[in-house]
């Protein structure tokens, strides 16, 4: 006795599973892009190695509880190292581990970006304020 083929629905849905993973951007762009990310990424990329309660001060508005689980998938993806030293108290410092660090060059052309964007819209919308005022 065969099986019946799947519906169309689930045909398709493979299919873009499958094309999804026929782009090698894809994996690094779905890792970078969950929340926080790239925040946690950049800011151990410009201040360097930092313990918990730093990173949670510099990463503005992030919880405890998702600061921990983003640490922990960039550990697991290796874009982030810990080391652990048994002291009393423990102490946990994080930074980017050498693939992590491979993303730097990436990184800066992404803030450059962000900032030439940034002034362009601010330039753009100096009309519109000027007008309204």
């Amino acid at each position: 006795m065969t099986n019946p083929a799947p519906p169309a629905a689930v045909r398709r849905e493979d299919a873009a599973v499958d094309a999804r993973s026929a782009c090698p951007v894809d994996a690094v762009l779905r890792l970078l892009m969950g929340p926080w990310t790239t925040y946690i990424l950049y800011v151990l990329r410009t201040q360097g190695p930092r313990r918990f309660g730093e990173l949670k001060r510099e990463v503005t508005g992030i919880s405890e509880k998702v600061l921990t689980e983003r640490l922990r998938m960039l550990e697991e993806a290796q874009l982030v190292r810990r080391d652990y030293q048994a002291t009393i108290p423990p102490q946990v410092t994080y930074s980017l581990a050498p693939r992590g660090a491979e993303l730097t060059p990436m990184l800066d052309m992404v803030k450059d970006l962000a900032l030439r964007w940034q002034t362009e819209d601010a330039v753009a919308l100096q009309p519109a304020r000027q007008a309204a005022e």
